[in-house]
């Protein structure tokens, strides 16, 4: 039996439906802080268990049976330590036999700020002693795409990457790789560094979106202070312009590059080309 944390959410829907494309639905659960937002995966014969990181309580029933449980990283930054330790300690109360967790790309040496509870919670794994696998993801293709139509309407993507190259991916290329891992066998121990085959700059992408939608977008790279300001005049809320921020700022330093392709060996074909995510935006 897999459980799989967070599955409500962006990633956690995804590795569902990449699990149910390998097991048999009544070998998957789906845990969930609110069990009426998954009524369409308990229709189709997944087992739906209700459960909070903030409520520890909730967690040793949820896991209980589980031979594999993927912990999705929490959404709430700057709380994801003690969240993430709940899970743990509750997994291993449970007999967990294995544990994977969705890190960030290079977390031992990122120069992103928001590797610090990433390395904090591979450190809870490792003293925990159980058996388990890090799945490194990198960025999101994504995080970049969803600003398309923003930087339609001005012309411009705004960012503090510089020149930085960025191996992105789409959420669904790390949410097969998750399921892969999952079903596979002799997983312990390992860590999987999980990025897209091509990387690119900010001002590439500009130029993509300039290529495909026929409106000439360019890019422009700002101080990070002026990148802030500018998220926080579009309405952004202040934990999300601060990650933003200064994630750009992470891969002005080499922080979202890798070019060891481990994600597309790992689901066995190309991870998502950027022009591709560029046209699914669009359309």
């Amino acid at each position: 039996m897999i459980v799989v944390t967070g599955a409500s959410g962006q990633l956690g829907r995804l590795v569902i439906e990449a699990l149910l494309n390998k097991l048999p639905a009544d070998e998957i659960v789906a845990t969930v802080r609110h069990p009426e937002k998954v009524a369409d995966l308990a229709k189709r014969g997944v087992q739906i268990r209700q459960a909070d990181y903030d409520q520890p309580a909730s967690l040793a029933a949820a896991f209980e049976g589980a031979d594999k449980l993927l912990l999705i990283s929490a959404s709430e930054v700057g709380r994801r330590v003690p969240q993430h330790r709940a899970v743990i300690d509750a997994a291993k109360v449970a007999g967990v036999g294995l544990l994977a967790y969705t890190s960030i790309l290079h977390a031992d040496i990122s120069p992103l700020p928001l590797a610090a509870e990433h390395q904090e919670t591979e450190s809870l794994i490792r003293a925990s002693g159980l058996p388990a696998v890090i799945l490194r993801n990198g960025w999101y293709t994504e995080n970049y795409t969803a600003g398309i139509p923003t930087a339609l309407q001005y012309g411009v993507v705004l960012g503090s990457a510089g020149q930085g190259r960025i191996t992105s991916a789409a959420r669904a290329d790390y949410a097969e790789a998750a399921a892969a891992v999952l079903t596979r066998d002799e997983q312990a121990g390992r860590i999987y560094e999980l990025a897209g085959d091509e990387s690119y700059t900010l001002g590439e992408l500009a130029d993509e979106i300039t290529r495909q939608s026929g409106q000439a977008v360019a890019y422009r790279d700002l101080p990070e202070s002026e990148f802030k300001a500018a998220l926080l005049g579009a309405g952004l809320p202040d934990f999300l312009v601060t990650l933003l921020a200064e994630s750009d700022v992470g891969a002005s330093k080499g922080g979202l590059f890798d070019d060891g392709r481990e994600l597309s060996a790992l689901i066995g074909r190309p991870s998502t080309p950027l022009a591709e995510m560029v046209r699914l935006a669009l359309r």
